[in-house]
């Protein structure tokens, strides 16, 4: 299998890895939901975590591939606040810890250039 054509399946299993989290140990999640948003924190970590599935079986369908891709793109920067939010919530704990919140920042960037490049080759196939 080309390269171009394991992108999609990756990125797909990268998310289907993050929703199932988010059902199997939603505890850390709840705590990098922003207090802003209405309803329970655990609400709004099932949903992602339901989202980032829908798109993850969107990426490994051709068909819905373009759509699903351009969905992923705009969750990235949809829940970047949330990486926000735990960054600085874990400013005070152990420096892994707050290493991995830091790091989380830029790597939205590459997630979601990742998603658009998908996207787009997608989108030539069509």
């Amino acid at each position: 299998m080309p390269r171009s054509e394991r992108s999609p399946l990756l990125l797909a299993g990268l998310l289907a890895a993050a929703g199932l989290a988010h059902f199997a140990a939603p505890r850390p999640f709840d705590a990098t939901i922003p207090r802003a948003l209405p309803g329970s924190p655990r609400a709004w970590t099932y949903a992602s975590g339901a989202v980032e599935l829908a798109l993850a079986a969107g990426l490994a369908l051709p068909r819905t591939r373009p759509a699903a891709a351009k969905a992923a793109a705009a969750f990235f920067v949809g829940v970047f606040p949330a990486n926000v939010r735990m960054a600085v919530d874990w400013r005070h704990r152990s420096a892994p810890l707050r290493t991995a919140a830091l790091a989380r920042l830029p790597l939205q960037l590459p997630l979601v250039l990742w998603a658009r490049g998908i996207a787009r080759g997608a989108e030539g196939r069509a």
